[in-house]
């Protein structure tokens, strides 16, 4: 929001918004921090300019990706959920990091225990 609000009025419509929320919303909110939430923050970029830690788009990423990897290897469901992986990236999801921090892991486990890392 803009300086045509005190920090009294902003507070006080934070706290509206907050309260005319559902349990889950507010849960989730709670869960990262009252105080940092911010119901007036400008939207994020559209997704297909948003850019990742290198400055690359989710297409640039995608696209960089499934040209590293025959073609004859992959499907389409394949390509589909890596594409998936790479927004939930880009868009920082903790559902994805889960996932991602989970296959890294788990790599590392056959890895270590002398298996083929591949599925």
């Amino acid at each position: 929001m803009d300086n045509k609000f005190t920090k009294e009025q902003i507070e006080e419509r934070k706290k509206v918004i907050f309260d005319a929320m559902g349990k889950r919303g507010q849960k989730q909110i709670l869960k990262k921090g009252y105080e940092d939430w911010n119901p007036f923050q400008e939207p994020k970029d559209p997704i297909d300019i948003r850019k990742d830690k290198t400055k690359r788009t989710s297409q640039d990423l995608i696209r960089e990706f499934l040209t590293s990897i025959d073609h004859d290897e992959y499907s389409n469901t394949y390509a589909q959920g890596a594409f998936e992986m790479c927004l939930g990236v880009i868009n920082d999801e903790e559902k994805i990091r889960g996932m991602f921090d989970f296959a890294c892991w788990y790599a590392e486990l056959l890895k270590k225990e002398g298996y083929d890392s591949s599925l």
